[in-house]
C-alpha cells in the first residue's frame, strides 16, 4: 500500500521506516551496486533495495522488491540474513532543506548469490548505472555510502 504524499510525509518524520537491503553477488564474489537517483543517499553507490510496506510479509516485501530492484524475483529462503542495521540521514525523500523531514531506516540486510544463467533485468528509476566489484574495490570507491560499507565489512 502506497500512502498519500502528505501521509508519508509524517510518517517519515515522526518514525523509522523499515527497509530491505539486498548484497547482491555474482559468481566471481563481485557485489552489485547502482549509483542512487534519489535520496537519501542520493550520488552514491549503494545496494538495491526497499521499504517494507504496511501489511506486507517478509516474504512477499522479499518478492517484490528482488523483482522491483533486480528485475527477476527470488524468494528470501534463497539468500541469508547478514543482520540488523540502521540507517539515519540528514534528508529524506522530501529534500534537505531545514523544513524537510530526516530519514532513519531500520534495515534487514540479506545476501542473495545470483544462480548461474540468471540474467538480472535492473531497472533505471532508482539508480543510474550499475556495476559489479570486488568488495575490496568499492570498500576503497569514495562514492561508496558509508551504510553499504558496513555490509562489506561484515562479509570481508
Amino acid at each position: 500500500m502506497f500512502l498519500p504524499l502528505e501521509t508519508f510525509r509524517t510518517i517519515v518524520a515522526s518514525t523509522p521506516l523499515i527497509a530491505i537491503d539486498l548484497i547482491v553477488r555474482n559468481l566471481q564474489g563481485q557485489i552489485l551496486l547502482g549509483k542512487r537517483l534519489n535520496r537519501p543517499a542520493q550520488g552514491s553507490w549503494f545496494v538495491p533495495g526497499g521499504r517494507v510496506l504496511k501489511n506486507e510479509t517478509l516474504d512477499d516485501a522479499f518478492e517484490r522488491l528482488t523483482h522491483s530492484e533486480l528485475g527477476r524475483s527470488y524468494e528470501r529462503s534463497q539468500a541469508s540474513f547478514l543482520g540488523i542495521y540502521e540507517h539515519f540521514y540528514e534528508d529524506s525523500v522530501f529534500g534537505q532543506a531545514v523544513a524537510d523531514p530526516s530519514s532513519h531506516y531500520v534495515v534487514l540486510a540479506y545476501q542473495l548469490f545470483v544462480p548461474v544463467g540468471d540474467i538480472l533485468e535492473l531497472p533505471a528509476q532508482q539508480h543510474a548505472e550499475y556495476r559489479w566489484d570486488s568488495i575490496l574495490e568499492l570498500n576503497a570507491c569514495s562514492d561508496t555510502h558509508e551504510n553499504t560499507r558496513a555490509y562489506l565489512l561484515s562479509l570481508i
